[in-house]
Formats: C-alpha cells, structure tokens, sequence
C-alpha cells in the first residue's frame, strides 16, 4: 500500500495556546481526577492507538522508506503494553495518600498528597514515533493530567494517522496531538505547561530546556549519546559478538540505547569479527534488496552517517563492511538510504564518530590489554544513556559498576534495563534527565504535596518571632555550641563514630 505524504501544516502559536487553556480550564474543573475516570482515559488512549495499529505500521514504513511493518508492530505500537499494564493495575496504590513520620515526637502528623501537575506538552522523537509519546502520555494520563502532544514532523504520515486515531477516541481537553514543523516545534516548547517531557537528540534537548526554562517549566529529557559495551577478559568472544551484532542492529542502529562502540580483549579481536559478521549474515544473508532491513530515516541521516565512516576512514580507520561479496559495490545506496552493517577498527582519536553519535549500523571497535584501560575510557567520556558488560558478574564488573557513570547498565544483553517496567528509565548529564516507566513515569508527572495537622493547644509560629528574651538567646547559645562540641568530638574519632 502506497501512503501519500501529506504536507506539513505549521500550527499557529495562538491556536496552540488555545489547546493549552482548553486543557486548563477543563483541568480546574476536575483538579484530582478519581482512578476510574483515570482508567476509562487510559483504555480509550490505548484503544485509539491498538485500532490503528495496522496504519501506523504501514505508515512508518512509507515515512523511513522501507521499515518491515511487523518491526514497527512488534517495538512501535505494541512495544509499550507491559508498562502501560502495570500503570493501569497500580493506579489506585500510587495514588493513595503516603503517610510520614510525623514532627515534634508526634504532635504534628502530615501525609504526602499525590496531585497532577495539570497539563504535559510531550514532544516524540522520530525512531520510535508512537510508543515514545505513547507511553510517557499514558503515564502523565495515570497521574491525572492533560496532555499536548508534539508529533515528529520527520514522520509525517504517521503523525497524520496517530492524531486522527487519537481524536477518535480522546477529546482534546483530554489528549491533542499535534503534527508541524520547526515553527510549531518551537511556539509547543515555549507553551507554559506544567510539565514538558520531550525525547531526542542533545543537541535539541538544549534548546526545549533553554526555552521551558523562560517560563519555569520542569522538564524530562530522555536523549542518547555515545553507549559504550566492555566485553570482558572471561566473556565468551564469540557469544558476545554475536549478541552485540544483534543489539547494534536493532531498527538498523536506530536506537537510542544501540551500543556505538565496544572494547574486546586484544587477543580475541580476530575472533570477535569473525563471529560478528557470521551473526550479522545469520540476520540479514541479503541486504541490498532484503524487504527485513529498516532505511535509514531521511537523506540528511543517510548523508551524516556516511560522512562520519568516510571521516574515520580517512583518518585511518579500517573498514569491515559485513554483506554478500556482490552487493558490496552497491552499497552504501543512497536511493534506498541502506548503509550496510559495518565494524570500524583501529579507529583514531580524532575520528569525529568517536564524540557524534552514530545511529546507524556501525560498531566502532576498540581492543585493550587490560580491561581498567576500557573501564578508565568510558569514565572520561560524556555519560551515556547505557552501558554494556559482557561477561561474568567479576570483580571488574564492579569496577565498572563503581568507576562509571550511565543512565542504565544491561549486563550480557541489550537493554534489559528499558525493558523492566518496574525500573526508572532516563539518562544523566548529556544523556539526559528525570525518569519515567511505570511508578517512576507516574511520580514525574506528579506533585508530591505534603499536608502537615496541629491540633496543639497553642502555635509553634510564635517560637519564632520577638521578643528575644535573655533566656531565649541563652538557650539558643547553649544548642548550638552543644552540638557543634558533639560534632567535632566525632570528627576526631578514626572511625568518626560517637
């Protein structure tokens, strides 16, 4: 089925503000939404999206040029479900009331309340179009908020299909996705929201923090960088490689949390290719006219992604294209956008992939002698959104665990850590910042207020205030110098214990 493109038509900033104070007001009106109201929103959301599964799937294929619909099925429309499950059976245990140790030996007892933040602006990345507004929507639905939605303007058909499947279903004080270009993509992140959550590169999470920043809006940002995996000295060379094959080409190196390069021990770096390029062949025994391979998005990405291999190569880099002998000459193509599994070795310092993010089906291999020099690498670099490990759970392993800084580590496979919906999800520094996936998602798009009770016979406040009187000031006095004596006499103990 051939999909049309349709134009993009920017949204103008007044019409957006307009969505903005529809979603507000129907907001006031219903402050704290109860959890059945909160499940009936959540059930229609994932309605609209299931019944339009099948258009999404061919959608995504019309806007990357060649993407399998059963992959865009598999990780793009169905890929969110388990979490979104879990939010849904957990709604009323995360909403209830949390109760504290109360102040004053008792005297003052306080519970934290749990209070949408009001409306979300969620701005999706163009990989994974659905499930990374999908999920991060439902979550700010399950705690009781509206939700703006900004759709990637790089999949445009599927922005098309997605919006029409949710006005299906979800009124737009409730749930409104909006598709555009850099002029709407610019006016969604100056909107004054609640909450903005946005998912993407660095270099654009700069800017949608620099902009909520003007009006102090709190922010998620979920982006990428430079994943590094260390195969360890006891791995098995060839598991491992074959595992790393695999994670490396998932929707063709289009992933966030894809490895861009690994670290073998120098005796198994033969070994390693070998079985890296039988498991990539096992993949993908064809690959020029193979209907399984994923285009790479766009001519721009294609263009970045050739330029940086053709940089590293001129700089010395050796190249191992991993395709039939044939079709060697046939690729990389820029019509079809297909660039072929590749392993970059003896890459230089100065090679401009070391410090870009690839996204696209190139490894970059690096070998050490001893694995802390692998372990002192990662440390030095940007922090990550992933880190891998393959091999044992060893006392280098731990070091790495101690040593090294990432928004996640998956041991021995590929982004196990996304995948448990009980664990928060999100990256630091460069990588990012906040979490969200299940308890994590519904505590980010919450306010945690905390209510405080007194029901003393006379105020606390007035301890507070004038006069100073001589027994005040000498009561004051005597604290403090007794606890400053209590400190110092610890600090001077080896092990600093009283």
């Amino acid at each position: 089925m051939t999909m049309t493109a349709e134009p993009i038509v920017d949204v103008a900033p007044e019409e957006l503000q307009r969505l903005l104070d529809a979603q507000r007001a129907a907001q006031a009106l219903d402050p704290i939404p109860d959890a059945a109201t909160r499940r009936d929103r959540i059930d229609r959301f994932v309605a609209a999206v299931l019944e339009h599964g099948h258009q999404l799937a061919e959608a995504l294929d019309a806007d990357f040029g060649g993407r399998p619909p059963t992959i865009s099925m598999e990780l793009d429309v169905l890929g969110g479900l388990e979490t979104i499950a879990n939010t849904r059976e957990n709604l009323e245990v995360w909403m209830a009331p949390t109760p504290v140790p109360p102040a004053m030996g008792g005297a003052i007892p306080t519970f934290v309340q749990k209070r949408p933040k009001g409306v979300v602006g969620v701005i999706g990345p163009w990989n994974f179009p659905v499930v990374l507004v999908f999920v991060p929507a439902v979550e700010a639905l399950a705690a009781g908020n509206r939700v703006m939605i900004k759709f990637s303007d790089m999949t445009p058909r599927t922005g098309a299909v997605f919006a029409r499947a949710v006005a299906s279903r979800m009124s737009p004080d409730e749930v409104v996705v909006v598709n555009g270009g850099l002029q709407t993509a610019t006016a969604f992140s100056d909107l004054r929201f609640d909450h903005l959550f946005f998912t993407g590169s660095p270099k654009v999470g700069r800017l949608i923090a620099a902009a909520a920043g003007k009006n102090l809006v709190p922010v998620t940002l979920e982006l990428g960088g430079k994943n590094p995996a260390i195969v360890a000295p006891d791995a098995d060379i060839a598991e491992a490689a074959t595992r790393l094959a695999a994670a490396r080409l998932v929707n063709n190196g289009q992933v966030c949390l894809c490895p861009d390069y690994a670290f073998i021990p120098k005796a198994g770096k033969q070994a390693f290719v070998e079985a890296y390029r039988k498991a990539v062949l096992t993949h993908f025994p064809t690959f020029v006219d193979n209907p399984d391979v994923v285009s790479i998005v766009n001519d721009a990405n294609y263009a970045r992604i050739t330029r940086l291999v053709e940089d590293a190569k001129s700089k010395g880099a050796v190249e191992v294209v991993i395709v039939p002998e044939e079709e060697k000459d046939r690729l990389p193509d820029a019509t079809s956008r297909r660039i072929p599994p590749t392993l970059l070795l003896d890459t230089p310092a100065d090679a401009e992939l070391n410090t870009e993010e690839i996204f696209g089906p190139v490894l970059v291999l690096h070998t050490y002698s001893d694995v802390d020099e692998a372990i002192a690498y990662v440390a030095a670099g940007e922090h990550p959104l992933s880190s891998y490990w393959y091999g044992a759970d060893t006392d280098d392993f731990q070091r790495f665990l101690l040593n090294t800084t990432s928004g996640a580590v998956s041991r021995n496979d590929f982004a196990l850590a996304y995948i448990n919906h009980a664990a928060p999800f999100g990256g630091i520094g460069m990588s990012g910042s906040g979490a969200y996936h299940g308890k994590a998602g519904f505590d980010t798009f919450s306010h945690r207020r905390p209510v405080a009770h007194s029901d003393l016979p006379t105020g606390l406040v007035g301890a507070f205030v004038p006069p100073l009187t001589p027994e005040r000031i000498e009561t004051v006095a005597s604290t403090a110098a007794a606890v400053a004596a209590d400190i110092v006499s610890r600090l001077r103990r080896p092990d600093g214990l009283g």
